[in-house]
């Protein structure tokens, strides 16, 4: 299934700079009944739901046959889109997951910051650690970038890499927050779903950063 999607009512919350800066129409997918591949997409950009089981639609061994539920936020993107910061932070760890059907080149920062209390609301909540992992870049994202690396809100910190560099995908971002400091530069974007309860807690709604797009 499908839904038409409009973002001229998002408002990104509490000051943050929009991550990716979507126009006015995209597409919201229901990959919740599997993948959608004789659905041809009128529109350049596009979403893909946190929190939602998708069957059938990791297929690499990386996955082994077991993790199907997604707990990060898709953004389908034209190749070479930029990626921004939502808010200041620092740059954890970077590198290139080279597994097929994983992240390919990866980036995540780390962010001392004020999240809504919910989806949608203006109410902060208390200062927190957060660590934000962004998947499926251009090789050229990573140029240039050392751990520590200070940046700001609303600076560029990546690009949308194509099929042939970033896993084997669609060209989007994979978006995703954790309230753990990640080991390694990765982070499991699909867990199994006897798994779920226990990752919600672990990976937070990245419509917290970007706001209500779906």
């Amino acid at each position: 299934m499908k839904e038409a999607g409009q973002n001229s009512m998002v408002k990104v919350p509490l000051g943050f700079h929009p991550v990716i800066h979507l126009p006015d129409e995209y597409w919201v997918y229901d990959f919740s009944k599997g993948p959608q591949s004789d659905f041809d997409n009128p529109f350049a950009f596009t979403i893909g739901k946190y929190d939602e089981t998708r069957p059938g639609m990791y297929t690499t061994p990386l996955f082994g046959g077991v993790r199907n539920h997604h707990v990060g936020l898709d953004i389908g993107a034209p190749i070479h889109t930029p990626i921004f910061a939502f808010a200041g932070g620092t740059i954890h760890s970077f590198g290139v997951n080279p597994e097929d059907g994983s992240y390919g080149p990866t980036i995540i920062t780390q962010h001392q910051v004020s999240l809504p209390i919910s989806v949608g609301s203006h109410h902060p909540g208390p200062l927190q650690d957060i660590w934000v992992l962004y998947g499926h870049l251009s090789h050229d994202s990573l140029n240039g970038l050392y751990e520590g690396q200070e940046f700001e809100a609303g600076d560029q910190l990546a690009a949308i890499g194509d099929e042939n560099e970033n896993g084997g995908w669609p060209p989007h971002l994979h978006l995703q927050v954790s309230v753990k400091k990640p080991v390694h530069n990765d982070l499991p974007g699909v867990v199994r779903t006897d798994e779920r309860e226990s990752a919600l807690k672990e990976f937070l709604d990245p419509r917290l950063l970007i706001g209500p797009v779906y």
